[in-house]
């Protein structure tokens, strides 16, 4: 086998447009509504045929079994019986533990990488069956784009791309030890909605509306200051300078707002960087756009 293919995935971040939570389900899960959208900031992962399996990367802590990365390989290679091995090379730009996904868009990035690496030919539907045991939000990112997500994160409807966003994202430093299960845990029952934020919202893009401001929705909101002390002087700042309320992405930290286009988002990001903020410019991306796979000798 000769060992000069190489397979490049650039792999998505998200942001929820609407993160509900409906109830506790009896198997200790959530269960919630959201809309999920990939968005321009990547993280980019090299395959090439090796022996064994390793993940290489610059980032501390990442190159351990742990990784999502390595655990996607290794489930890949189980499932089929396939002998080969393969170098995985991680350079992150998401941030760690962010709430944008990073960590599943990775291990989504690595099915699709390693099936075409390996010329498995395995079908959509197999590589989802093996995503959804990685991860709830792994599914979402074999196809990125628009979706409705439901049940624990494993159900995903595609939903036809809205209009471009531009957002500006804030990444604040705040780092939290079991970060999901404590954000869940600080929520009570009277914080559960019924599903219809995100249901408008789908309709709302079905029927090629303009996402409003007002249909951005993130249950966390409302627990992120007890959370991540002092976030909601980021999200103020991020309100004043784009001129729309901040919310959260997934269970937080990392805080977004729309703007009304890159010009305005980079004035937005002059005043933020100014105020001693983290910030970047980012827009939605359509399917086409991300994971995006590329193949060479």
């Amino acid at each position: 086998m000769t060992h000069s293919r190489k397979v490049t995935v650039e792999a998505p971040a998200k942001v929820n447009l609407t993160l509900e939570v409906l109830g506790r389900r009896e198997d200790g899960y959530h269960e919630i509504a959201s809309v999920m959208q990939a968005i321009s900031l990547f993280d980019t992962l090299t395959f090439s045929l090796a022996d064994g399996l390793k993940v290489i990367t610059d980032v501390p802590g990442l190159d351990t079994s742990d990784n999502l990365v390595y655990r996607a390989a290794m489930l890949l290679r189980q499932a089929t019986g396939v002998p080969a091995g393969a170098a995985i090379r991680l350079s992150k730009e998401i941030p760690l533990a962010a709430g944008l996904g990073g960590g599943s868009s990775d291990a989504a990035a690595t099915l699709l990488g390693l099936n075409r690496l390996w010329q498995l030919r395995l079908s959509e539907d197999r590589l989802k069956d093996m995503a959804a045991q990685l991860g709830s939000d792994v599914p979402f990112f074999l196809r990125g784009g628009t979706a409705l997500v439901e049940g624990r994160g494993e159900q995903v409807t595609i939903v036809k791309a809205p209009p471009t966003l531009w957002l500006l994202l804030a990444f604040p430093s705040h780092r939290l030890e079991n970060k999901t299960a404590t954000a869940y845990k600080a929520l009570n029952s009277a914080e559960h909605t019924d599903g219809l934020r995100t249901t408008n919202l789908v309709s709302r893009i079905e029927g090629a509306a303009d996402i409003g401001r007002d249909s951005l929705f993130n249950v966390f909101d409302g627990v992120a200051p007890r959370l991540f002390p002092g976030i909601d002087r980021v999200s103020s700042i991020l309100q004043e300078v784009c001129g729309a309320p901040a919310h959260l992405s997934g269970a937080g930290p990392t805080l977004f707002c729309p703007v009304d286009g890159p010009e305005q988002g980079e004035r937005a990001l002059g005043e933020c960087a100014e105020r001693g903020l983290d910030c970047r410019l980012v827009r939605t991306l359509v399917p086409e756009e991300g994971p995006r796979i590329s193949a060479g000798e």
